[in-house]
């Protein structure tokens, strides 16, 4: 772990430096993912002991906070920012942690199993070292599956349960883990990746033995899931209720949000941009409605086929778009003008995403694309989404991030991360490009509004469906009921571009991270109306504005809550 040497003028960040490495030494997983090389080989306790553990940490670096700043804010800005950044971070995980959610952690794309078959795929594998630690990590596997059970055993007891619907999900997803490699699983045919030239037989025969009883470890984990835990959680609503709505989005969003006036502006945007795809519908195809505009781009539009081609024009946007914006809106270290597009491992959720590089930059920034079932990949949809988890979106916030690490910290660069300061700067980006008149390619533009519709949705049927709201007269599906699943999936399908496949990822999604998906709507506005205000103030003391500038400024500040992101970007 790193060491810090003693500096009075940013010890609030030696402070979240030395909380990061003591939790980089609880979570295994986590030091991987910051480039730290200790512990490759293990994986984090997903016990209630390990949680135990976690909460004792925040805790004490909370009170070792309260003790250097006396409760009065430093004066330094990135020391203020920071120390306000570590204690909302620490409380918000306090209170997730005091209602019992890490007891019910079953979710499609947010769950502990999840998290632990993404760390393999980060992991670094040139070296035999490299592979032996993923062998070593391999064969904890198993020990990792028994303790994730016992914390849902744990809450079982407590009376806290998951939502049938995520169970039932959970359980196919890693039946698709264990069907990959024909069959073998897909720690299988991760190991099979090794290069026989650089790994020895000691290695290979740690790699060929721990694979399979992951593997197994699985497969027993989804019949447990289905035969003991799913009729325990019998009853147990797909919503969460107020009290865990409100904690909920505490977490995501970095702020305590007025659910009513979200929801009716949620309603708003979905309206005025229901609008503009008309509009935009009837210049691609005079006469045709959004829905049919977009059924004919994904069978006649620009359609890539093949996952790796795919892949491959994905990348080449990115790197053009790093030479061209690299020289106009934003001042790019030469760190962050790499990143790389890969092929999302089977059984990942439908929706694309992306991981930022390690703090050193060993690792890279990369997106990762969803196979499709039927290997096609319509580009009126994915050029706006790859400005989004790419460039000018998580990749250049990230990165930017991490490059600016040692002068921030290491919790305000990556552990601190907001969601809805994340994905809010990524859909402002997807919004910039559309004002920088980017979308020339045909359908292009209907894929960005379909993309805003996309998030404009997430923030009315997560509200509703956690809060069971009423549905405005007004609306085109479920008019004057109160949200079900079932609403949100036929409201979803009804004016979002996207396969089945997608809307039931989707749901599944909004239902197991309540609060999560309204981030990016929220998150917009916030990065937009900064924006604004940094541009009156700069106009009204006769000062020209320079969007570069403020970019790079914006993103060199590290990671802020919605509480005190306007105020940071209008001072600007």
């Amino acid at each position: 772990m790193a060491s810090h040497t003693p500096n009075p003028a940013r010890a609030v960040r030696d402070l979240a430096d030395d909380h990061v490495d003591r939790l980089a030494a609880l979570d295994p997983v986590l030091a991987g993912e910051l480039g730290h090389t200790d512990g490759q080989d293990r994986l984090p306790d997903l016990s209630p002991t390990g949680q135990d553990a976690l909460d004792a940490l925040d805790r004490d670096t909370l009170d070792r906070l309260s003790t250097l700043t006396g409760g009065t804010a430093p004066e330094d800005p990135d020391e203020r920012r920071c120390a306000r950044l570590l204690s909302e971070r620490l409380h918000a995980n306090l209170d997730v942690s005091a209602s019992g959610e890490h007891l019910r952690a079953v979710q499609e794309l947010f769950g502990p199993v999840q998290g632990i078959r993404l760390a393999f795929t980060l992991m670094p594998v040139a070296t035999e070292q490299d592979w032996a630690n993923v062998a070593g990590r391999m064969s904890r596997v198993p020990q990792a599956m028994r303790e994730y059970r016992d914390s849902l055993a744990e809450g079982d007891r407590r009376g806290l349960h998951a939502a049938p619907r995520q169970v039932r999900r959970v359980a196919e997803q890693i039946d698709a883990w264990v069907g990959d490699a024909g069959g073998r699983g897909w720690f299988s045919g991760f190991a099979d990746t090794a290069d026989s030239a650089s790994v020895g037989d000691a290695v290979r025969a740690d790699l060929d033995s721990a694979a399979p009883r992951a593997t197994e470890a699985l497969a027993e984990l989804a019949q447990w899931l289905r035969t003991e835990y799913l009729p325990r959680t019998e009853g147990t609503p797909d919503g969460v209720g107020a009290e865990r709505y409100r904690l909920a989005t505490r977490y995501w969003n970095g702020a305590d949000i007025d659910v009513d006036e979200v929801y009716a502006w949620g309603w708003s945007e979905f309206r005025r941009l229901r609008e503009e795809m008309t509009v935009e519908a009837g210049r691609i195809k005079p006469g045709a409605g959004a829905a049919e505009v977009m059924a004919h781009l994904d069978l006649h539009g620009d359609v890539v086929t093949g996952g790796e081609a795919a892949r491959a024009r994905l990348q080449t946007m990115m790197d053009d778009t790093i030479a061209d914006l690299g020289r106009t809106h934003f001042d790019l270290a030469e760190p962050l003008r790499t990143v790389e597009a890969r092929l999302a491992p089977a059984g990942s959720a439908a929706a694309p995403y992306y991981t930022p590089p390690t703090l050193d930059f060993s690792r890279p920034g990369r997106t990762w694309l969803p196979v499709t079932a039927d290997d096609r990949y319509p580009m009126w949809d994915l050029i706006s989404t790859w400005y989004h988890e790419g460039v000018p979106g998580h990749h250049l916030q990230m990165a930017q991030w991490a490059y600016r690490a040692a002068d921030l910290s290491s919790y305000q660069a990556n552990v601190g991360s907001v969601s809805a300061n994340l994905e809010g700067w990524a859909l402002y980006a997807e919004l910039l490009m559309d004002e920088l008149g980017y979308h020339t390619d045909s359908g292009s533009r209907m894929g960005y509004l379909n993309g805003q519709m996309l998030r404009a949705v997430r923030v009315v049927i997560d509200i509703g469906m956690h809060l069971s709201l009423p549905i405005p007269d007004d609306s085109p599906v479920g008019a004057g009921l109160r949200w079900t699943p079932e609403l949100g999936r036929e409201f979803f399908r009804a004016h979002v571009g996207g396969s089945d496949e997608l809307v039931d990822s989707e749901l599944l999604r909004y239902l197991g991270g309540p609060g999560q998906a309204i981030g990016y709507k929220l998150g917009e506005r916030a990065w937009l109306a900064g924006r604004e205000a940094a541009r009156r103030a700069h106009t009204g003391r006769g000062e020209e504005f320079d969007l570069k500038t403020w970019h790079m400024t914006a993103l060199s500040q590290g990671s802020l809550g919605l509480d005190d992101l306007v105020g940071e970007l209008a001072a600007i």
